[in-house]
């Protein structure tokens, strides 16, 4: 869905979930701007029992001026529009929330679209953009606005409550994986003094109480030196704060703790260990009822309550307790740890394969950048920070993936391609000079080139999750799930490493 979309109607409600938190009301100011600058009849609210009563949320209104209301009622959504009592809104847009969830209230309208990040738990009406990859709706709402080509820079209010939303519901960025949401930190123009205002106000002499309450019943796992905590209706903030003081606690290498709110659960997971990445756990906790991500340290994610209620889960306090330690226990018990530099493969039980000449896409770095500049690749997979050399080259892979390689090694595995080059993803990829800060598209400097990495290499089917140190990389492992390969190579530097199943079978094909 695009925003312009929207235009076919005048009187228009926006409305987030009951309770708003800063990305809620960052967003539904965003699309409030954005309609009544196109002159339509607009009106941003909340529902629900209770008023905003938190202290950095009611500075937040009014600082950045924020028109936005508290309704209960449908007819009260008329005498705000100004239109018949008797009427409803011709559209009804939810940000940062999904229509018929049950954090937020229901109104009618004659047309519905949603605006969110969230796991989607509800079939959509055909008027909806739903991105759940992304830590914020906050930058939904700003890829939606700069694909308007509304100026959100010439707005500073703007811009500043679009930053905030998604430090709140990043935790202060630790659960940002995403690109566009690096964009959108990098690149808005805010007000410091008033993020430092509202960072200053955010937790309050409750939350404090809140706080201490449940490190006090923190449950702690001494086989796999992991804790679990529960704690009352607080602030995500709040949430981290209490997951950072636990992971101080002392054969604490990792913890998870949460909090269930009125349409399902927020829950913060940290990690000191390299052989746990709090994101990957985060994932793995929220597999199938909600999203996790973020960074190997830091991690959150969201369950919804709808979608436990569908896998016939129980919701209450003791069920979703043993739901949090289950996960954690298969987490822990049902995952190989492999370290390369102690592991002889089985390669007499792996079948032998070779690759398939696959098209993917070079650049050699000196072409772009000066040669001994830092620089730093932006893309899905994350960002890619290098030294510029005469012999670097930068490849990009069958998904557009980024590797860094010598010439020797790309001269090895790579010969010259023919034609134009198209890359496979959806977020295209910019390089930056880190010293200058100026964005590049990476694209613009992309040739083709054809993956022929001699001899062959073995492999075999992983059966459960594997986590894996390769000799490159003995600090950070790669994991594997059910249906991926195990990689062993005769002839290169790689030795073992993992594939997942749709990049494997995409690279190679099996010897006869």
């Amino acid at each position: 869905m695009q925003l312009s979309q929207l235009l076919s109607y005048d009187n228009i409600i926006i409305q987030c979930h009951n309770n708003p938190d800063a990305d809620a009301i960052a967003s539904g100011m965003a699309l409030d701007r954005y309609l009544k600058s196109k002159g339509k009849n607009v009106c941003f609210v909340y529902g629900g029992a209770f008023e905003i009563t938190k202290i950095n949320l009611k500075l937040m209104i009014s600082e950045l001026g924020v028109d936005i209301c508290h309704v209960t009622k449908q007819q009260d959504l008329s005498a705000l529009l100004g239109i018949d009592i008797e009427d409803i809104p011709e559209l009804l847009v939810t940000v940062d929330s999904q229509y018929g969830e049950g954090n937020i209230q229901h109104f009618e309208a004659k047309k519905i679209a949603v605006i969110d990040h969230h796991q989607i738990s509800e079939p959509l009406t055909e008027l909806a953009e739903v991105r759940p990859y992304l830590a914020s709706c906050s930058t939904l709402m700003w890829d939606m606005l700069k694909d308007e080509d509304y100026l959100v820079d010439d707005d500073l209010m703007l811009s500043t409550a679009l930053y905030y939303g998604l430090i709140t519901d990043s935790n202060n960025f630790s659960e940002i994986h995403h690109p566009l949401d690096m964009d959108m930190r990098d690149d808005l123009k805010y007000s410091s003094a008033s993020i430092n205002r509202f960072k200053n106000s955010n937790i309050s002499q409750e939350e404090l109480r809140i706080a201490g309450i449940a490190l006090l019943g923190s449950e702690y796992h001494s086989e796999n030196h992991y804790s679990i905590v529960k704690t009352d209706p607080c602030d995500p903030n709040v949430l981290g704060i209490i997951s950072d003081m636990l992971l101080e606690v002392e054969d604490v290498d990792c913890c998870l703790a949460y909090t269930i709110h009125e349409g399902g659960i927020k829950l913060s997971v940290r990690s000191c260990v390299k052989e746990v990445k709090a994101n990957e756990l985060a994932k793995f906790i929220c597999d199938g009822v909600g999203n996790g991500g973020g960074h190997k340290v830091k991690a959150g994610g969201s369950i919804i309550k709808s979608l436990m209620e569908k896998k016939n889960l129980d919701y209450s306090q003791s069920s979703i307790q043993e739901f949090f330690r289950e996960r954690m226990r298969r987490y822990f018990t049902d995952s190989e740890i492999i370290y390369t530099n102690d592991y002889k493969p089985d390669i007499e039980n792996m079948q032998r394969y070779k690759s398939k000449r696959v098209v993917l896409g070079y650049a050699k770095a000196s072409d772009i950048l000066p040669v001994g500049s830092k620089a730093v690749i932006r893309s899905l997979e994350g960002d890619v920070e290098f030294d510029v050399r005469k012999d670097t080259y930068i490849v990009l892979g069958v998904r557009g993936e980024v590797y860094v390689a010598s010439e020797r090694l790309y001269n090895m595995y790579y010969e010259q391609g023919e034609g134009d080059y198209i890359y496979p993803a959806d977020y295209e990829p910019s390089i930056k000079n880190v010293e200058y800060g100026v964005n590049m598209s990476l694209l613009e400097y992309i040739k083709p080139c054809i993956f022929v990495c001699p001899g062959y290499i073995y492999a075999r089917e992983l059966h459960n999750r594997t986590k894996i140190f390769t000799r490159r990389s003995p600090e950070d492992y790669a994991l594997g799930n059910p249906g991926d390969y195990i990689v062993v190579t005769t002839n290169c530097d790689e030795g073992v490493y993992i594939l997942d199943k749709e990049l494997f079978e995409k690279v190679y094909a099996p010897v006869e």
